[in-house]
């Protein structure tokens, strides 16, 4: 009797979704009865897929570990995700130094889809332009990034050969608490266990990255993603900027975000919108501020520095000019 391709390759599928599937549940998801399904296993046996067997209450069927399984069977829905997260990946700088690795990726997935589906991807990725620019951001190394990766979810130290910004290098140990994605690039955020100081770094800094032997304790309720956007927001820059804005740390952050503004709120008026907050920013340029303050449309008072308050004089007085301006 021909056994039905279609119901193969499915229950293919299914295993290669991983872990064990009982025959039960096998035989639910396909339609057809328990003995039917170790048909078709013997079928993917005969064709030299590794399924294994796995025996007591809780058995059933998987595949070997580590069986890299063709040939690639994706969904239209996932087809489309995986081609979109490989471009959008590229383009926003968040892939590795290994660039030319999703392009081949996205050129294989393209290869083995059916004409029909690749033509309507061909025309979604045609059609489909970002705001940003490639090869805007320097990509980390797939080594360094995986190594920190391990390291991150083993608790290990790591020594880092890292370039700092002013081009001087040196080897620092860390002990690492996350890996961050921000703005199209890596960072890592951990502390320095000589120094007992908390560091961020840049991984496409890093030239080379090592684990140590020993293991350490992250802090409870740790946040990596709001530790490297404080550190980024409270590095020093050229001007120290600090504000008083009737507004919630909410409300300012929707103009000013939080990687580049520190917003305290005052204790006694949280949540009510006659709350003062105190504003601190440091940064290289004073130029875009005015603008910003403005699209703000709230109050607000400049305790430093004083050019910033001649540069929001002359945006308002410009801003005057054209309103009285008649064509």
């Amino acid at each position: 009797m021909t056994r039905p391709v279609a119901r193969v390759l499915s229950l293919l599928e299914l295993l290669q979704a991983g872990g064990t599937r009982t025959v039960a549940e096998l035989a639910d998801r396909l339609g057809v009865d328990e003995r039917t399904v170790r048909r078709y296993v013997d079928h993917l046996l005969d064709l030299d897929v590794p399924v294994e067997s796995v025996r007591g209450r809780y058995g059933g069927y998987r595949l070997a570990a580590g069986y890299r399984m063709p040939p690639l069977m994706l969904s239209d829905d996932e087809a489309l995700a995986v081609l979109l997260g490989l471009v959008a990946g590229r383009r926003a700088g968040l892939l590795t130094s290994t660039g030319a690795a999703s392009e081949t990726a996205a050129a294989k997935i393209r290869r083995v889809l059916p004409e029909r589906l690749g033509r309507r991807l061909d025309a979604v990725l045609a059609s489909l332009d970002f705001t940003s620019a490639p090869g805007e951001f320097t990509a980390p190394a797939s080594a360094v990034l995986l190594t920190i990766a391990d390291a991150v979810r083993g608790h290990w130290p790591v020594s880092i050969r890292y370039t700092a910004a002013d081009g001087r290098r040196g080897e620092r140990t860390l002990h690492p608490y996350g890996l961050v994605a921000h703005s199209g690039r890596w960072y890592v955020t951990g502390v320095d266990p000589a120094l007992r100081a908390d560091r961020t770094f840049r991984l496409d800094r890093i030239a080379a990255a090592r684990t140590l032997p020993g293991s350490f304790t992250p802090p409870d309720d740790l946040d990596p993603a709001e530790r490297v956007l404080t550190g980024l927001a409270t590095a020093p820059y050229r001007h120290e900027v600090t504000l008083s804005i009737r507004g919630t740390a909410e409300q300012i952050h929707a103009r000013l975000p939080a990687s580049v503004a520190v917003v305290t709120n005052s204790p006694a008026g949280e949540g009510d919108s006659d709350t003062w907050s105190r504003v601190e920013l440091r940064v290289e340029r004073l130029d875009w501020l005015p603008a910003v303050l403005a699209s703000l449309d709230r109050p607000f008072v400049i305790e430093r520095p004083d050019e910033l308050r001649d540069l929001v004089a002359a945006f308002a007085e410009r801003l005057m000019q054209s309103a009285r301006r008649h064509v």
